[in-house]
């Protein structure tokens, strides 16, 4: 199901149904601690180069994907060093619930870098700096990677 994490909407590990109202029976993971509703909230990920990683000096190429379901990407942005934030080149948005593609090439010095992502959602909201755990309802904050340029 679309906007839904997969324990919420996991029909393809379904074994029995039972007939009931939502506010009457609390689901498994519910019950361990994990939110009733799980929200997809806004957010983007570093895909490559892997954290970590060491890169030639230079220009190098960051990629990722950004998704906000039922809203949809209208940018990322990307940040080395604590520096200012600049912005990223999206794909084609296919539809407003498929995570989007993005890519930026940055001109690294020699060293070590801190490379964060953030993603705004087409409502004009920015993604969350907060950084929480994915319990109970999905994990928040800006990706960061570490990567050397040598």
């Amino acid at each position: 199901m679309p906007g839904l994490y997969g324990y919420v909407s996991a029909t393809k590990w379904v074994t029995d149904i039972e007939i009931t109202r939502f506010d009457k029976v609390t689901a498994y993971w519910t019950d361990r601690g994990w939110g009733a509703l799980g929200p997809i909230k806004t957010a983007a990920r570093i895909d490559t180069p892997r954290s970590g990683s060491s890169v030639t000096a230079g220009k190098t190429v960051f990629a990722g994907v950004a998704w906000d379901q039922h809203t949809g990407i209208e940018a990322v942005e990307v940040q080395v060093d604590e520096g200012k934030w600049m912005p990223a080149t999206l794909s084609e948005e296919y539809s407003k619930d498929t995570w989007r593609q993005w890519m930026i090439e940055l001109d690294l010095p020699a060293g070590q870098h801190a490379i964060r992502a953030r993603a705004t959602n087409s409502a004009g909201e920015l993604q969350t700096n907060k950084t929480a755990d994915t319990v109970p309802d999905g994990a928040t904050g800006y990706p960061k990677i570490s990567v050397t340029a040598n």
